[in-house]
């Protein structure tokens, strides 16, 4: 198994069996990202250099308009994609296996969760797991401690209130909260 046939394999949407060939290499990649993020957290870094080390960490280069303040968590990292003008707040967790795709202009709070795996329903099965990709649209704004599952779209211009738990997709320029996060209201073009 090599890195392009795990995100080939976790990008079909099929399940990760227990203890197979997929969930091992799984684990080998969890080692990079727990030591690249590691080293992301442990001191202070110009902006520069924390762009490198993300780059390095996502496999590919971001933007010179990407902002990441630390901490920052992965169990994966290959399989995240960042547009540009994209900034991420401090103790943000990213579970990527799934994939995650992150539009240009879009801002995500403090403790925000994006969660691709869910595990096997049956008992017998719960080690295994399924991945399902999180697509964020353009200039999305993600409020504080929110939390992102499986499979979700999120259009463009919308807004999570903090801490809501999305469940479901969001239509563009929409406002949704709440725990499952349901619509508050649409947007309407604001003078500042």
């Amino acid at each position: 198994m090599d890195l392009e046939g795990f995100l080939e394999h976790l990008n079909g949407g099929e399940t990760v069996l227990g203890g197979s060939p997929v969930h091992l290499f799984m684990h080998t990649v969890s080692q990079e990202a727990l030591r690249l993020t590691a080293e992301i957290n442990g001191s202070y870094h110009e902006p520069e250099q924390l762009r490198s080390l993300f780059s390095q960490l996502i496999g590919k280069p971001v933007d010179d308009s990407f902002a990441l303040f630390p901490p920052f968590y992965t169990d994966c990292g290959k399989n995240i994609h960042i547009g540009k003008r994209v900034f991420i707040n401090m103790g943000c967790k990213f579970q990527d296996q799934g994939g995650i795709y992150i539009g240009d202009g879009t801002l995500i709070g403090h403790n925000v969760v994006l969660a691709t795996l869910n595990h096997a329903k049956s008992p017998s099965e719960r080690s295994s797991m399924i991945p399902a990709p999180i697509h964020i649209g353009k200039d999305v704004w993600i409020g504080s401690n929110a939390t992102v599952l499986p499979g979700v779209t999120i259009g463009d211009g919308a807004i999570i209130a903090a801490g809501a738990v999305v469940t479901k997709n969001v239509p563009e320029r929409t406002i949704v909260g709440g725990v499952p996060a349901t619509v508050i209201r649409t947007i309407e073009e604001e003078q500042s």
